[in-house]
């Protein structure tokens, strides 16, 4: 072998050939407005066995550089530079070309799997379709691959979930139906698009230990996009950090998360909740036990029990005895994962649903007992802000409207006394004033939130039920409403009941926390209790799974929740494959 050959050999060795890679990708949307330029000259290198990280917010331009992979991107796209999955050049192909490397060559983990997934289809239709349309195998052969792949991605019973519908399955579950279908033909590279940002936190660390154990096993590069900076800590190799279509940094998570460079990136992790450092993290007073009146209670539910009708059946029950209270000017958490109950309490406190038994109380007056008029009476002192801001605002009514609603419906003040308390609220929302008489869909997702908390506190309520207020909103969006709920809360003293599943939020926000499962309380207390030092089984498995933005720190959370999952005598080994 010649000097040159054996060069070019342990080059290949110590840095095998990218499976993906874009190569100045510039793309362009031409609309009736005139051109979008998405993304400008991004370079990206994906190889095998190799997690990069795409990170950035909402409209960075992170999936719209995913979706060029795959060749999906509308007809009114511009496309310039090279897209290349292993040799072949994806901005060159023909649709009989990209159809043949869909799925055989890269494959797509979307965000929500409930629309990835079609409803009226069986798993074993869907998980067997790319295995036939690809020519791997065919009948019987292709269902029993498509079993084996079930139990690979960690599905019990594998042979009767074969046939049953996505909507019989938990999100986690239809998350791992995607990623079986994703890598059916063993594709060199996985575009992970937002795997997990659906998921319970619980559900979300399994995933990613599934993902790398694949990414291991099959040596599968694989591109994350994302927003969650503790996924990125988790699971990545490489970052690269995305603003306004550019990269604006590039290296490896350790470099990256703990030494950024860019402003935009020390920006960006300034305004991630991380668990474990409180209130301080962003600046907020410390909330002392001496500035509550514990005696004062707002809020008190008492063995609280709700239930949902079933046809022909036993009623299910959602909540089974739940007691706990909320104190004036004090906020508590109310944690836990999907289904465990927490907005069904919060919807009930609200009166949407009938509590079967126990009590619920607002200053000591029972909400349950009431009638119709002492509970509307009532209503004037509690406010809510719900998870979705676009579709909690009538999108007929100016932003004036929507938050001069609840004025309106408890007729209170004149025209212009309301139009002034509007005023007083946009400012306090740190909002201006000429939002009065624009509409929502004209306002950011951060913009929509603000005017949903401004109308939740016109009517000066003693109670503010929020759930998950924050979670469809960016990173830096979400630390600019948290540090500003806190900001009003210390301003008008209102309670509060903060629902959410972010126990890094709630961290950062609740004197005191819930934790719910299977609609029971586990375990309540001082955050600094609960959280920092928790005695629960459930809630040390609820701690361990929650990622913080930090790589070396993730690493050693992610090794002791293994520890603890082998202790509770969970089988944790790597998946067979």
């Amino acid at each position: 072998m010649s000097l040159n050959s054996n060069l070019e050999a342990q080059t290949s060795a110590v840095s095998p050939k990218p499976v993906l890679s874009f190569d100045e990708l510039d793309v362009q949307f031409k609309t009736e407005f005139g051109r979008v330029h998405a993304v400008r000259g991004v370079t990206i290198e994906i190889r095998p066995g190799e997690v990069v990280a795409l990170v950035g917010e909402s409209g960075s331009g992170k999936s719209v550089t995913s979706m060029s992979a795959l060749g999906l991107l509308p007809g009114n796209a511009r496309v310039g530079g090279e897209v290349k999955v292993g040799d072949y050049n994806v901005c060159t192909a023909t649709d009989r070309g990209l159809r043949a490397i869909r799925g055989r060559e890269v494959a797509m983990v979307f965000q929500e799997p409930m629309t990835a997934l079609n409803p009226v289809l069986t798993i074993g239709v869907q998980l067997t379709e790319a295995l036939e349309l690809h020519g791997l195998c065919y009948g019987e052969d292709a269902k029993r691959r498509a079993i084996e792949l079930l139990e690979m991605v960690g599905i019990d019973n594998a042979e009767k979930r074969f046939s049953q519908y996505p909507h019989e399955l938990s999100g986690g579950q239809r998350q791992r139906v995607v990623i079986a279908i994703a890598i059916s033909c063993n594709p060199k590279v996985i575009i992970a698009d937002e795997p997990t940002t659906a998921l319970d936190v619980t559900v979300q660390a399994d995933i990613l230990d599934l993902l790398r154990s694949l990414k291991d096993k099959l040596n599968t590069g694989i591109l994350l996009i994302t927003h969650s900076m503790g996924v990125v800590a988790d699971m990545a190799d490489y970052v690269h950090v995305m603003f306004r279509g550019n990269i604006v940094e590039s290296g490896s998570a350790d470099k990256v998360m703990n030494h950024p460079q860019h402003p935009y990136t020390k920006r960006l992790l300034k305004a991630v909740p991380h668990l474990g450092q409180g209130r301080a993290q962003f600046g907020l007073r410390e909330i002392a036990d001496s500035s509550l009146d514990l005696s004062k209670t707002v809020l008190q539910a008492k063995d609280l029990v709700i239930e949902y009708e079933t046809r022909g059946k036993t009623p299910f029950r959602a909540v089974d005895g739940v007691t706990f209270d909320v104190a004036a000017k004090e906020i508590v958490g109310l944690v836990g994962e999907s289904g465990s109950g927490k907005s069904t309490i919060g919807k009930c406190v609200l009166g949407l649903i009938p509590a079967a038994a126990g009590e619920i109380s607002i200053f000591g007056d029972d909400l349950i007992s009431a009638s119709k008029e002492e509970r509307r009476a009532r209503a004037k002192d509690i406010g809510v802000v719900f998870q979705d801001p676009a579709a909690s605002l009538n999108p007929r009514f100016p932003i004036g409207d929507c938050i001069a609603e609840p004025l309106v419906v408890h007729n209170v003040g004149t025209p212009k006394e309301r139009q002034q308390r509007v005023y007083e609220m946009l400012d306090a929302v740190n909002l201006p004033r000429s939002t009065y008489n624009r509409y929502p869909h004209e306002l950011s997702g951060g913009q929509r939130q603000r005017v949903c908390i401004a109308r939740a506190l016109i009517l000066r309520p003693s109670l503010l039920i929020a759930d998950e207020p924050t979670s469809a909103l960016d990173v830096s969006v979400q630390a600019t409403v948290l540090r500003m709920l806190a900001d009003l809360q210390e301003e008008f003293g209102f309670a509060c009941l903060f629902i959410s599943h972010d126990l890094a939020v709630v961290d950062l926000l609740a004197h005191r926390v819930v934790v719910l499962q299977h609609g029971k309380i586990v375990e309540q207390g001082l955050c600094s209790e609960v959280l920092h030092n928790p005695q629960q089984e459930y809630t040390r498995r609820l701690i361990a799974a929650a990622p913080v933005p930090e790589p070396n720190e993730q690493r050693r959370r992610r090794e002791e929740r293994h520890a603890l999952l082998r202790s509770l005598g969970e089988d944790i080994s790597e998946l067979k494959i």
